[in-house]
């Protein structure tokens, strides 16, 4: 549908692989292989040489501070916040470094497979296929309480009934932990201790421990999150972008609107509160684009899918969760004059690319800015939302008043409401 150039554009917001000449200066050396490696990287990758004598400055504070030469065990945390320290002083998204502990270093190793190529088949032998052992879930922190945030559709937890806003209480037992918790139990269950309500006696849910391969999880995601509602005599359609990098997600998308499950729905609402973005750079042509819509037709064999534009009402969701490639997706249909609902976006528009360090953690650096047409920035702004709507998070038991007002706009749209917004100051017109 998208061919070879869409898939060519899948990565162009993530990889960026020209290596910027690095400063003549002499960078800070502490003798800790991985905390220097980060600073040369930085120093040779980041996109915007303004920002690299503060990032310096504080990389020197950083081993005045700490002793990063230690080799007990105790010095790693030191290690490690020295280099988040100097990281967060660049001021801006797609820098990070990633340990293996954490869901995100398999998601990103994933997403990032092209650059790291070379070290892929070491870390995951034999053949370098990125997987992890886990359920499909991911939390955050309030205070010091542990909430399920996403809950990936058609997960094991999600088939177990596990929803958004329960407390993670523990697993087998133990404090839970990213992979610790799985680690040597795939094709077991483990029981998992929740807290549905701030008063509620907590309860024990059995979940299947799967190996996880990130891509292939977050298109399975995309496909099971394809659902049709019907209120007042209307079918409103809807679909979860978790993310833009996977290979056949926007295809999964493209034909459950044609022939699947949403080609006889009213409207479709578009969630994009996502867990990664990147992807193709014109992923919101399947809902704003101009292309008609068509099929190749041989003379022996199937008619092929070509091309697909949904016509129909569009309602999109978005939050802090919405960056780099579904970020520009909500840009696009903002000025498209499509609603926005939910909470502003991440602000986080950039190219990043990804680096394996010494001891095999993660390091991702912006590589490049993103500037969209007319001078528009999106990182650090982010977009605003037509309709604000928050979502609490602790104990909201599967509730998600995001969605329900999405719904509620659709139903408006539908009945024969209009869908122009009034532009806000500094920001482009809609053209439709």
């Amino acid at each position: 549908m998208h061919g070879a150039i869409s898939r060519v554009l899948q990565t162009a917001l993530l990889l960026v692989l020209m290596p910027a000449s690095a400063p003549a200066a002499e960078l800070p050396r502490s003798g800790n292989l991985v905390f220097d490696r980060v600073i040369a990287l930085v120093n040779s990758e980041f996109h915007d040489e303004t920002a690299l004598d503060r990032f310096n400055e504080t990389a020197k504070k950083a081993i005045g501070d700490v002793s990063l030469t230690l080799p007990q065990r105790s010095s790693i945390a030191r290690v490690d916040a020295a280099i988040d320290r100097s990281l967060a002083s660049l001021q801006a998204s797609h820098n990070g470094r990633f340990k293996p502990d954490t869901i995100a270093y398999f998601e990103l190793s994933d997403i990032f497979r092209f650059a790291i190529r070379n070290d892929l088949p070491r870390l995951f032998p034999p053949k370098g296929d990125v997987s992890y052992p886990g359920i499909g879930l991911v939390t955050h922190m309030i205070g010091n309480k542990r909430f399920v945030s996403d809950v990936y559709d058609g997960s094991p937890a999600a088939k177990a009934g596990v929803v958004m806003g329960d407390e993670m209480l523990s697993v087998d037992g133990l404090p839970y932990r990213e992979i610790a918790s799985f680690q040597g139990k795939v094709g077991q269950s483990v029981d998992i201790r929740l807290r549905r309500r701030a008063d509620a006696a907590p309860t024990s849910i059995k979940v299947a421990v799967e190996r996880l391969r990130p891509l292939q999880t977050f298109e399975k995601a995309i496909e099971n999150s394809i659902a049709v509602s019907e209120r007042n005599g209307r079918k409103i359609g809807y679909l979860r972008f978790w993310t833009l990098s996977t290979r056949d997600g926007l295809d999964i998308v493209a034909h459950a609107l044609s022939d699947g499950r949403l080609s006889g729905v009213d409207g479709v609402i578009v969630d994009l509160r996502g867990r990664w973005g990147g992807g193709a750079a014109d992923a919101a042509e399947l809902f704003v684009g101009d292309t008609p819509t068509f099929r190749l037709i041989p003379r022996h064999g199937q008619a092929t899918l070509a091309n697909v534009r949904w016509r129909g009402p569009v309602v999109a969701l978005i939050d802090d969760g919405t960056r780099s490639g579904l970020e520009l997706f909500a840009y696009a249909m903002r000025i498209n004059g499509i609603p926005l609902v939910g909470q502003r976006t991440a602000g986080a528009l950039l190219a990043g690319r990804a680096y394996i360090l010494p001891d095999d953690s993660l390091l991702e650096i912006a590589v490049s800015d993103a500037v969209i047409d007319d001078n528009v920035r999106l990182e650090g702004n982010g977009i605003a939302p037509d309709i604000p709507v928050d979502l609490p998070l602790a104990y909201a038991a599967g509730r998600d008043p995001q969605r329900e007002a999405a719904e509620s706009e659709m139903l408006r749209l539908l009945s024969g409401g209009s869908s122009e917004r009034s532009v806000r100051p500094g920001e482009p017109p809609p053209t439709r």
